[in-house]
């Protein structure tokens, strides 16, 4: 999205369909650059329960929380609710920008915010 900076990595799962249609978001908590195109080996660590809404209809759009297999950085995360909690408000904070800009509203489900919840 313009003028916004992606926290981490975003990409998506390949061969995967979400609730919206699209392939299965997932942001891979890394150190490394990376570029469009390329496949990482990750293990999922958690999930962000999402449903978005547009003016026609409510959907499910989770995101998936990874870190690569081969990581130092993240190596030791095995849980994204072990993420501190300045990386949990951007992350939020994130979410609802993206959405606004697309003119969607989103709610974070499960009653906490971010709502998430470990692998």
């Amino acid at each position: 999205m313009t003028g916004l900076t992606y926290p981490y990595d975003w990409g998506f799962i390949p061969s995967t369909k979400a609730d919206d249609g699209d392939p299965v978001d997932v942001l891979v908590i890394h150190e490394t650059g990376t570029y469009p195109g390329l496949v990482l080996r990750c293990r999922p660590i958690g999930v962000l329960e999402v449903l978005q809404t547009t003016r026609r209809k409510k959907n499910r759009n989770d995101r998936v929380f990874a870190v690569p297999e081969r990581s130092p950085f993240a190596g030791h995360l095995h849980d994204v609710r072990h993420l501190p909690l300045r990386a949990m408000d951007e992350l939020q904070k994130f979410f609802r920008a993206t959405n606004a800009l697309k003119k969607k509203e989103i709610e974070f489900l499960a009653g906490a915010a971010p709502a998430l919840r470990s692998r």
